[in-house]
Parts: C-alpha cells; sequence; structure tokens
C-alpha cells in the first residue's frame, strides 16, 4: 500500500513538471525562437520605440479624420479583458435598433453610398483590429474632409495597407485600422 502511494505521489510530480512547468516552457521557448513577433503579442512600435498598439487588438478611433473599427460589445469597448460579441440575437429589438441608429449616423456621414455590412455589425470578439476594403473605402471621404486632404490621398493609403487573403484563398481581404490610422498621422512603423 506505501510503495503504490508513493508511485502515485511521484507520478502526479512528474506529470505537474512535465505538463505544468516543461512543456509550456518549450513552446513558449519555441514561439519566441521560430515567431518573436507573433509570440510577443504583434506589437506595433514607432520609430523610437514606443508601443502604439497591437496588430491584433482593435482601439477606438472617434475622430473624423479616423479609419474607425468595427463596433465592439467587449467591456467599455474594445476591452481585451473582457472580449465577447454582445449575445442580441437577429430578433432581437436591442439589436435592430442599435444597428438602424448606426446606419443612420452613417448615413448621414455619406449619402449617396452603400453602407457596408461590417460599419453596422460587430465582431464575434469585439476586438477584430481590420475593416473590410468597402468599410475603409466608405469612410475614406469623412476623412479626407476631416484632414483637408484629396480623397486619392486617403485611398491610397487605404490601398496600401489593404492586405488580400491568406495564401491568396483563405478569408476575405481586410485593411488594418490602427495601420492606416499611423500612416495617415504620418507615423511608421
Amino acid at each position: 500500500m506505501l510503495s503504490q502511494l508513493r508511485a502515485s505521489v511521484v507520478s502526479i510530480i512528474f506529470f505537474v513538471v512535465l505538463t505544468g512547468l516543461l512543456y509550456p516552457m518549450a513552446i513558449t521557448g519555441i514561439g519566441q525562437v521560430a515567431f518573436p513577433n507573433q509570440a510577443n503579442g504583434s506589437l506595433i512600435r514607432l520609430t523610437g520605440g514606443r508601443i502604439v498598439g497591437s496588430q491584433l487588438i482593435a482601439q477606438a478611433f472617434a475622430g473624423a479624420g479616423y479609419l474607425h473599427p468595427r463596433g465592439s460589445s467587449a467591456g467599455n469597448g474594445y476591452d481585451a479583458t473582457n472580449s465577447s460579441a454582445s449575445n442580441l440575437g437577429p430578433m432581437d429589438p436591442k439589436l435592430k435598433d442599435r444597428i438602424a441608429k448606426d446606419a443612420a449616423a452613417l448615413r448621414a456621414e455619406n449619402p449617396e453610398t452603400e453602407i457596408p455590412a461590417d460599419a453596422v455589425t460587430q465582431s464575434g470578439s469585439g476586438l477584430d483590429p481590420d475593416v473590410s476594403p468597402e468599410n475603409a473605402a466608405f469612410q475614406a471621404p469623412r476623412i479626407a474632409r476631416a484632414r483637408d486632404l484629396p480623397l486619392s490621398t486617403v485611398q491610397a493609403v487605404i490601398a496600401r495597407n489593404t492586405h488580400g487573403p491568406a495564401l491568396g484563398f483563405i478569408g476575405q481581404p481586410y485593411v488594418n485600422v490602427l495601420a492606416v490610422n499611423l500612416a495617415l498621422d504620418g507615423n511608421t512603423h
């Protein structure tokens, strides 16, 4: 009986050390060597090293001269510690009212253009850092007016920050909001 107890304790200690310490340390080390940028949060640094955000997590940009991300239900908006969707279903009056209010504001901003779906819908995590090229193009006239820039200049910045599907066929084209806003502000990373 004592030998079985000792074997059980030794086995527990062995697997705790193996799966709780050695394996995570090995995977972290491999990640740091093979994919250091991704393993450290895909942080965007300005020239000089100041961190301004991550390529993977949206930030709130409310000024008229900025590209706005998709809406967020995460905490007080874009709160990575409280990432979640709103859980409002398609028949929920609150969802219909929010979409109608957002659509009315967007129509007032750009009355002659069709509103892209991702301009009035929220991402599942509430932290989506990207918008569709259509959403970015929809916002371009407002950005150009607010910054007193030619529309073609804003469109060129958006085009330079538009990415195609992974491997040419996985996913949809997207525009990283933070990258566009940094380029508009004249910052490079």
